[in-house]
């Protein structure tokens, strides 16, 4: 076949994303390329050609050990070559199979079967070993990473931010374990979900009108069949498996994907000048910037959102192919081939998200700082607390009254607090009551209140360190 530069192709996927990935699209190739979609179906049509011979051609092992050898000697050309005559995909690919099997055998090619028989349960085969092989694999690294920020940073002091404000401490190691939760049970359900992908042999529209003629129990006919292929039959098809099987995979891997670019998003917030928290690994002969020289820009954490943004809509097209009128129309065929794409994407984007997460620096000075920039106002809501459960039934206006006062007159909370002798008598009463130090300590070490964050923390870093074996469990 005509050699092609890749810098001539019209896809982002198939030049600048591939030599960034080269290794992870070429294992994905091995389940979504053109190859492997033809490589697939001959595996579903070789199946079936093999339950026949067992069927009609009774002890006939050396017909199964040479159908054993046909994948390898179609090539994809033969069939486009082909498919130029018969302007049909599946019969292109049943006229080259027909003449490679042996002669016996070749009347019982595709016998039974229409071509989504061949197509949908080679999808699903295809799709369930690139998530399992190839996603679920990278998706368990960054699961990995999220678990090492969780458990080495679950004592680093952290402001927490709500709106874009300092809001009560916590810990980045609690911050992170956000994140380490929420992919740890979307990569549960989505290593669960590629299992359950189904197959079907029952004919052109679903009801084994054709198998039927050929055995008295086409059902087990067609579930022998996809036993040997690792499917379990649809429940009810119309010529399609029912779409909702894949659909659902595919949304949950949407769910991740969204979780991977609030991560990003997150990340390169805290890489911002004024906050430098957090550093993605900068090399020395790196640019930041084509015309000033000292950025240092939170490219890879962009890079992924960017990736969401392009390909996360594409879940209209998923709902969209849900819909086929009545036993079946075409009006998935084209759309249909774009989740290869998008799972490509989805793909690029959580191996950058590894990338980022594998070298971060993480800035506990800096950290500090952004702690104390608010002074002790950052336990206000701590202040409120105290004084009402000492049994001050306006407590919350109180203390935001002595918040006002120290914005404006550039006092501590702590003094302000302290120059009431009614408030402080209060808050004090409470705080020996919970075994707190005294109030001037108390609100000198704003960093100690961060509540059970540490110990969420190294909760949930157990919890998904072993997620390979909640992955077993789930099964």
């Amino acid at each position: 076949m005509e050699e092609r530069s890749i810098f001539h192709c019209l896809s982002p996927l198939d030049h600048r994303y591939y030599l960034a990935n080269r290794n992870l699209f070429d294992q994905l190739g091995s389940y979504l390329s053109e190859e492997a979609s033809i490589q697939y179906c001959i595996k579903v049509e070789i199946a079936l050609l093999k339950s026949h011979v067992k069927l009609s051609m009774k002890e006939r092992p050396d017909l199964l050990a040479a159908l054993d050898s046909v994948e390898a000697s179609v090539s994809p050309s033969e069939v486009y070559e082909e498919e130029e005559k018969t302007q049909h995909n599946i019969r292109a690919l049943v006229n080259v199979l027909k003449r490679k099997v042996p002669e016996e055998t070749a009347p019982y090619v595709h016998l039974g079967a229409t071509s989504v028989d061949i197509l949908d349960t080679a999808q699903s085969m295809r799709m369930r070993d690139a998530v399992r092989n190839v996603i679920l694999p990278t998706l368990l690294k960054v699961e990995e990473e999220l678990v090492r920020l969780c458990r080495n940073n679950a004592e680093l002091p952290q402001v927490g931010r709500t709106h874009g404000q300092h809001a009560v401490p916590i810990t980045f190691g609690f911050a992170m374990a956000e994140y380490a939760s929420r992919l740890g049970k979307s990569i549960i359900r989505i290593n669960r979900l590629a299992g359950d992908l189904r197959g079907k042999i029952a004919g052109a529209v679903g009801s084994y009108n054709s198998t039927a003629l050929l055995t008295p129990d086409p059902e087990s006919f067609e579930a022998e069949i996809l036993e040997s292929l690792g499917l379990s039959p649809s429940e009810t098809a119309t010529q399609m498996v029912e779409p909702e099987y894949l659909l659902r995979l595919l949304l949950e891997i949407n769910v991740a994907f969204g979780i991977l670019a609030n991560l990003a998003d997150d990340l390169r917030h805290l890489q911002r000048s004024e906050i430098n928290e957090v550093r993605e690994l900068f090399k020395s002969d790196q640019v930041g910037s084509s015309t000033m020289p000292q950025k240092r820009n939170p490219w890879n954490s962009e890079h992924v959102k960017s990736l969401w943004k392009a390909f996360a809509p594409r879940v209209m097209t998923f709902f969209m192919d849900q819909i086929s009128e009545h036993q079946r129309d075409l009006s998935n065929s084209a759309s249909m081939r774009f989740i290869a794409d998008y799972l490509a994407g989805f793909a690029a984007a959580a191996a950058r998200s590894l990338k980022v997460l594998k070298s971060l620096h993480v800035n506990a000075e800096q950290m500090m700082k952004n702690i104390q920039a608010s002074g002790d106002l950052v336990l206000a809501e701590a202040a409120y607390i105290l004084l009402a459960a000492a049994g001050e039934s306006e407590a919350h206006e109180i203390i935001k009254q002595l918040t006002l006062r120290c914005e404006k007159e550039g006092i501590s909370l702590a003094k302000a607090i302290h120059e009431n002798s009614a408030v402080n008598e209060l808050v004090s009463r409470s705080l020996k009551a919970v075994g707190l130090p005294e109030a001037e300590l108390f609100f000198s070490r704003q960093e100690q209140y961060r509540g059970v964050a540490v110990k969420k923390a190294r909760e949930i870093a157990d919890r998904y360190e072993s997620i390979q074996d909640l992955l077993k469990e789930d099964k």
